[in-house]
């Protein structure tokens, strides 16, 4: 066979098969441009084509780019898109998020809602907290446990409170800003701190406000990824008498001390008192030792004759008597 018809045979079949391709590509991918070409989208065969080769989901940058163009957003570029979706960003809540935002004239651009995505928040979540505010419970049981903050006056009446807390999302300080736990931890602090502040308990329950006030005199929401819009007392209600039930117990400390000082004194007493037993029982021996040698000296006295001498040299008048 001549060589030169085998070569034109092999470029013609290579040549067919580049085309059947390149043909089953443009079918596979037309309806999605011609969605984008309707929408004004501007995304090229081309550019589809290589999202595929890149394992890009055309369909899902195609329709976020639609979704950003009929929103009227500032341009975002394809590549964008493609970047975010290939650094694991959801493209779609970031449009989502961008829109609302452009809605409620809040101030936030394409690189912004980017990184607060892929710093793992949710963005969309974000703004819509922004444009409506969510109110959170202080303190949350379902978190601490706890179904009230307790303070205590200084008057020594304990006070139990819960708060509500409304809070917007601060998109400025969203990434690295401290989250909802913060705010509440920060918050409990705040109105126990302000119960303790008042000279009664009275004055708490008479105007519940003067614990909020305070509280939002505080800036708590300084480095949080939320802005504290209005604290509100749900709930305050009188617990226990503490400072009473302190001096009780400061008394009954006192009432034991006062116990075992009297109770050292008395064991130092008995142990005196044993100490003088024992010297008048050691006196009262050596008396008896002494009464009974007192015989022995006169005894010994008659026996060597000092007694009768001393009877006979005595005057006349001694030794009548």
């Amino acid at each position: 066979m001549n060589p030169l018809m085998v070569l034109l045979t092999v470029g013609s079949l290579l040549f067919l098969f580049v085309l059947a391709v390149a043909l089953f590509m443009v079918l596979l991918f037309f309806p999605t441009w011609l969605q984008a070409y309707v929408s004004r989208a501007h995304v090229s065969m081309g550019s589809i084509i290589s999202m595929w080769l890149r394992r890009v989901r055309p369909k899902a940058v195609v329709e976020s780019k639609i979704m950003a163009v009929q929103a009227g957003l500032p341009s975002i570029s394809t590549e964008a898109l493609e970047a975010h979706y290939l650094a694991g960003g959801n493209i779609r809540k970031v449009i989502q998020a961008l829109i609302i935002a452009q809605r409620a004239r809040i101030d936030l651009d394409w690189k912004t809602a980017a990184a607060i995505d892929l710093a793992g928040r949710d963005v969309y979540a974000a703004v819509q907290t922004s444009v409506d505010p969510k109110v959170i419970d202080c303190p949350d049981p379902r978190r601490g446990g706890r179904s009230t903050l307790d303070g205590v006056a200084k008057d020594g009446i304990q006070l139990r409170a819960r708060a509500r807390v409304t809070v917007r999302t601060n998109l400025a300080q969203l990434i690295g800003g401290a989250t909802e736990e913060t705010i509440i931890a920060r918050v409990g602090e705040g109105i126990v701190s302000a119960i303790g502040s008042c000279e009664t308990h009275k004055e708490v329950l008479a105007n519940p406000m003067l614990i909020a006030k305070a509280v939002l005199a505080k800036s708590l929401d300084s480095q949080t990824a939320f802005e504290i819009v209005s604290i509100d007392i749900a709930d305050i209600d009188v617990g226990d008498n503490v400072g009473a039930r302190l001096q009780a117990d400061q008394a009954e400390a006192d009432t034991r001390v006062a116990r075992a000082h009297a109770e050292e004194t008395r064991s130092a007493a008995i142990a005196v008192e044993q100490e003088m037993k024992a010297l008048t029982a050691e006196n009262r021996a050596l008396v008896v030792l002494a009464e009974a040698e007192v015989p022995q000296a006169v005894a010994e006295a008659y026996r060597i004759g000092r007694l009768r001498g001393a009877a006979s040299n005595a005057p006349p008048a001694v030794a009548n008597q």
